[in-house]
């Protein structure tokens, strides 16, 4: 790609390469990409992948350092239930799912929104389930350098429901800890918080 004016000028151009791909692959499945039904199909998927993948372009160390706060304040913060949607990037099929974050502050506090967001950043990359919670702990640990940090996510993964092994009701965990959470009667407590959510 060449020199660009501006972001959109970019994003533009970059659009129409991914829709003339879509296109390509329509073809070779045996569609006709020029009928009703399919003719803006390559734009509408071009569209789709972009969003789903703009973590790419966003750095979550950013957004916590955007919202960090002295504060004394030591004790457990919990954020559950944080949706999560994400494409495996074996079969680039989507995984989706929930995520749940806790850190014990060290003299700062992070703004709760911010705990959702770097979680979406994350997820909107091609992941495995394993990596995106490393990414998260590791982004959270790293920039605001808590005394501790833990993440436990639980998702349900199309690439194992619609193909493959073809099972429905499985749903994978995964989790990561850190500081504080390395000791057995804090991650308990953090666990057992959370234990309502978890099946």
């Amino acid at each position: 790609m060449g020199p660009y004016r501006n972001l959109e000028e970019y994003n533009i151009e970059l659009t129409n390469e991914v829709k003339e791909r879509y296109k390509t692959i329509i073809n070779e499945i045996g569609e006709d990409v020029t009928r009703d039904g399919l003719l803006k199909t390559p734009e509408r998927a071009a569209k789709a992948m972009l969003f789903l993948t703009q973590g790419y372009k966003q750095s979550a160390e950013e957004i916590l350092k955007s919202a960090m706060f002295k504060e004394d304040y030591d004790d457990m913060v919990i954020i559950k239930d944080i949706e999560l949607y994400s494409l495996c990037e074996h079969h680039m099929l989507p995984f989706f799912g929930k995520a749940h974050v806790a850190y014990i502050p060290n003299g700062h506090i992070v703004g709760l929104s911010k705990i959702p967001r770097i979680v979406d950043v994350f997820a909107r990359r091609l992941q495995v389930q394993e990596r995106l919670t490393h990414d998260i702990l590791e982004c959270i640990n790293n920039t605001l350098k808590p005394q501790g940090v833990a993440v436990v996510i639980e998702a349900s993964h199309m690439c194992m429901m619609m193909r493959g092994v073809q099972k429905q009701n499985s749903v994978t965990t995964t989790s990561g800890f850190r500081g504080q959470f390395e000791k057995i009667e804090t991650r308990n407590e953090f666990l057992k918080l959370i234990s309502s959510d978890l099946s």
